[in-house]
């Protein structure tokens, strides 16, 4: 952490960017004004840039002292949630694992690969889902304890992040019942003739697939596109289109939704990663995961 500045100096000033002048913001801190703008000359000092300019009868933020606002409001959001964070760590009795999960991935198979820490005593498992690039922030800033996803991190100078594989499945298509029996007719080239829904090119497996059907000489008519794979799955169970989905969860898949598996989509698999800060993945919990370092296929099965 720095120490070329007094964060209560820069307190002061977030105060006084937020109320919009010296006086409102001495009133708030209940200081005098002449303290409050001593303070704040202060940081400038330290920073050696002026963060405030006259305007009028009162004050605007010059360019650095925008950016110095940019940073303050962090800090100072991140403080204000920092009681609450300390009193839950100290009366919760438990172990918490916060989880990031990469939107793209399969929710039905973020179940399985977390099937390892489930049965951890009194776990607190913590999951947010969002864009890759932004879970990967999140992780280098230390609010997540793991990142799950269908890729590896992205060579980074700036974040040190650490992929470890935790296998792949293959990839097969399904159909609602309505669907299952023209799309099972003569496949792989049925897949031309019936709609058809598809990951966004937000997944790393799209590009598979779309090589894939060029290989086969197949010109779907592309019905819809997701890249909440959940999604996904609803409305290729409500009839919309064929669509593809993990071996791994086959089970889960037609049991849930009530599709049938049409057909494989040989030679494309969706590979799966936990992605941490460091080189060993220290978190105990997150360790239990990594031994799955193998393809991940369940037993072989009957189309439908």
């Amino acid at each position: 952490m720095s120490l070329s500045f007094n964060y209560r100096h820069l307190y002061y000033f977030w105060v006084v960017a937020k109320e919009g002048g010296m006086a409102r913001a001495a009133a708030r801190l209940g200081m005098a004004v002449q303290t409050v703008s001593t303070q704040v000359r202060e940081l400038e000092r330290s920073l050696g840039h002026s963060l405030l300019k006259p305007a009028g009868r009162g004050l605007v933020l010059t360019e650095a002292g925008l950016a110095a606002l940019r940073q303050a409001d962090q800090i100072f959001q991140l403080g204000e949630q920092l009681p609450a964070e300390v009193r839950d760590a100290a009366t919760t009795h438990g172990v918490r694992l916060a989880v990031g999960i990469a939107d793209a991935l399969p929710k039905l198979v973020v179940r399985r690969l977390l099937q390892p820490v489930m049965l951890e005593p009194h776990l607190r498992l913590v999951c947010h889902v969002d864009e890759f690039e932004d879970m990967l922030a999140d992780l280098a800033l230390h609010r997540l304890d793991v990142v799950l996803a269908d890729r590896a991190a992205p060579a980074n100078a700036n974040l040190k992040l650490y992929s470890h594989s935790l296998g792949a499945s293959g990839l097969s298509w399904y159909a609602a019942p309505s669907l299952y029996a023209s799309a099972r007719r003569g496949f792989p080239q049925s897949l031309a003739r019936v709609p058809v829904l598809l990951p966004t090119s937000h997944a790393a497996v799209r590009s598979r697939i779309d090589h894939w059907l060029e290989h086969e000489g197949i010109r779907p008519t592309v019905a819809g596109e997701f890249e909440d794979s959940a999604l996904l799955k609803t409305f290729g169970a409500s009839g919309m289109g064929v669509f593809p989905a993990v071996d791994l969860v086959h089970d889960d898949l037609v049991q849930r939704y009530d599709v049938k598996r049409v057909g494989a989509c040989e030679g494309v698999e969706e590979h799966f990663f936990a992605i941490g800060t460091e080189k060993k993945v220290l978190h105990p919990l997150v360790q239990r995961l990594l031994p799955a370092q193998k393809t991940l296929r369940p037993p072989a099965r009957q189309t439908g």
